[in-house]
């Protein structure tokens, strides 16, 4: 395991579908109480090396402060603030892998990584520490059982799906739901559930999330309805529908509450293990993606962010829900308001195929972002679009190229803001609040020429966000936690 405080690109390099529920017990690395040695003699030194600017002194020995940590897909983080938002401590680790059995023991590796980060806190801030949360992937489920906490079968990521049991949920659920698809947590616990694996007696279904969280407060069978919206949970009603209430696998759906709300103290075992306080909370946690969001701390209607990453996805904070799954858009609610979101295929994958990181920072430097381009492209990886436009057939298009590079970069840089600015428009037309401030999240946010293009056809506001990391957001669901 690998610690350190820089930015990380989380990958995934499982990808198996829901074919085999067995366990079994076999490491990929070393003996593990070498490895816990080795990991928490590093753990001193990086995350001392972590502490940012505003670190607590002596001098106001009394402040309280708020951690975050976030569980991506190879690795995860912590981030330790305070009521003002200023970062205290930070630092990241790698997953250590383990086999079970012909797959990778991703509990024990999240397991592990939980408590490293714990330690990984230099330790005169521990007792400061008034609450604490966690954000993890979506629709990554936990089958366990419910009497002995231990797991009945693999943890089934967010990323596999289960085409077995979609019949079987779309003939019970409304059409075209979010959760009808064969990633969706209700697919896999209705593919565990119809399987021939044994147990089911005394099952709890768990996200990631749940589970981590339910190894810090010792409470079984808590979610939040972020994490539970694609196990069918309706939040508008808060509540579950009465057509999943009255199937068989009914009663070993958790209970929910809302993110950050306060769950329990901090168990007794780990404040002394670890040096926390006795009214250390432990707050529901929510997605990687909403504490990402969170994170920008875009908190009005009419808020945007735009994470440019390989693809351009848009999420935007409306006083409306809105629902359209022909374009992939859905919304989250966060309080009394909703987190609308789609995502487009368009993005820096396009740009990664055409040109260098040396190449694009020089041709940006030539660009007027002022004048308009004449250029009018629909730039894509691969044939196939779903937001603002839905046409798996749709094929990209870059031509004509001009000789001058810089002049086609800015066409594609134009062409990907007028996607941006249809998908806002789109989110609009279906009902949600409208746009009045883009934050910029992702790698396209260090691009100024970019910017000052997206912020001439979005006809808006833009500008980078402060914040992205979903450690950060997670800290922010502690502090709100600890308000209660």
């Amino acid at each position: 395991m690998q610690t350190s405080v820089e930015l990380y690109s989380p990958t995934w390099h499982t990808s198996s579908l829901c074919s085999s529920f067995h366990l079994g017990r076999k490491k990929i690395s070393g003996p593990l109480d070498r490895q816990i040695h080795r990991m928490r003699a590093r753990s001193v030194s990086s995350s001392m090396g972590s502490l940012e600017s505003g670190s607590i002194g002596d001098s106001n020995v009394k402040k309280r402060l708020y951690l975050g940590m976030d569980f991506g897909t190879s690795g995860a983080r912590h981030a330790l603030i305070d009521k003002q938002g200023q970062i205290q401590a930070q630092a990241k680790r790698q997953y250590p892998l383990y086999l079970s059995g012909e797959s990778i023991d991703w509990m024990r590796s999240w397991k592990e990584t939980l408590f490293v980060l714990l330690e990984d806190i230099p330790f005169d801030l521990r007792p400061l520490v008034a609450s604490m949360s966690i954000d993890g992937t979506s629709a990554t489920t936990l089958i366990i059982n419910s009497s002995t906490g231990e797991p009945l079968c693999r943890p089934l990521l967010y990323n596999e799906s289960c085409p077995d049991a979609l019949p079987a949920v779309k003939s019970i659920a409304p059409p075209n739901h979010t959760f009808c698809t064969g990633s969706s947590t209700l697919c896999k616990l209705v593919s565990w559930w119809n399987s021939d694996s044994p147990g089911k007696e005394s099952v709890a279904l768990m996200h990631q999330v749940d589970w981590l969280l339910w190894l810090l407060h010792g409470k079984f069978g808590i979610s939040d309805y972020n994490n539970a919206l694609k196990v069918g949970f309706d939040p508008e009603q808060d509540a579950y529908p009465p057509w999943l209430l009255s199937q068989p696998y009914s009663n070993v759906l958790p209970s929910i509450t809302s993110p950050g709300s306060a769950i329990g103290t901090l168990k007794e075992d780990l404040r002394n293990q670890f040096g926390f306080s006795e009214d250390c909370v432990v707050c529901a946690g929510t997605t990687d993606s909403i504490a990402a969001f969170l994170a920008a701390r875009a908190t009005e209607p009419g808020k945007a962010v735009t994470s440019l990453g390989s693809t351009l996805a848009v999420k935007l904070l409306s006083r409306n829900k809105v629902e359209d799954a022909h374009f992939g858009v859905y919304s989250h609610r966060l309080d009394d308001k909703w987190l609308v979101g789609g995502a487009s295929n368009t993005g820096g994958a396009v740009l990664r195929q055409l040109f260098t990181d040396e190449q694009l920072e020089k041709l940006s430097e030539r660009i007027n972002p002022e004048v308009p381009s004449a250029l009018d492209y629909y730039p894509l990886p691969a044939v196939g679009e779903r937001f603002p436009v839905a046409d798996p057939n749709m094929m990209p298009r870059l031509h004509p190229r001009p000789n001058n590079d810089a002049e086609y970069l800015h066409g594609i840089l134009e062409s990907i803001a007028r996607i941006e600015a249809r998908g806002y428009g789109l989110l609009k037309e279906l009902g949600a609040t409208e746009v009045d401030e883009v934050l910029t999240a992702g790698g396209g946010a260090k691009n100024e020429c970019w910017t000052k293009i997206r912020e001439r056809v979005l006809g808006l506001p833009v500008s980078r966000a402060a914040q992205t990391e979903a450690a950060y957001g997670a800290a922010l669901l502690a502090l709100k936690g600890a308000s209660y």
